[in-house]
């Protein structure tokens, strides 16, 4: 077999998220369609084992992308999650964390506060955050 090929569990769902990922942290989205896609096509796969399932023969996968360590300290890491079904050939790509903060920005355009996007739902937390991160870094 030449190499595994990828997959999705919910395509519509990943496709979302992808899209956001590439508007608003082209980085992430770069590394991840560039080098990290590559590599498990290849059958090299990245990041940390969470689990196996002895049953069907699947083991999943958390990779951890590059991102700005503002946005990381307010949303989270960004983390790309897939499952690798070994026997099949075939590495599901399951979703991709912080869904909530990237599927918001899909449906509407986001605003930022002093270089970091913040959620419409939770602007109020997010500014608060900034401003700390802020306060404790000088």
């Amino acid at each position: 077999m030449k190499g595994f090929i990828l997959d999705y569990v919910n395509e519509n769902e990943y496709h979302k998220l992808e899209r956001a990922l590439k508007k608003y942290n082209m980085l992430a989205y770069k590394k991840l369609n560039f080098e990290y896609y590559p590599s498990l096509r290849s059958g090299n796969f990245l990041g940390e084992k969470v689990s196996t399932n002895k049953k069907d023969g699947s083991t999943n996968y958390e990779l951890k992308l590059p991102s700005d360590h503002m946005f990381s300290q307010v949303h989270g890491d960004v983390i790309l999650h897939y499952i690798v079904y070994a026997k099949q050939g075939t590495v599901m790509l399951d979703t991709i964390e912080p869904a909530d903060i990237l599927l918001e920005g899909h449906m509407a355009e986001l605003t930022t506060y002093k270089g970091v996007m913040i959620s419409k739902q939770n602007e109020a937390k997010d500014m608060f955050k900034i401003d700390l991160l802020n306060m404790l870094n000088k």
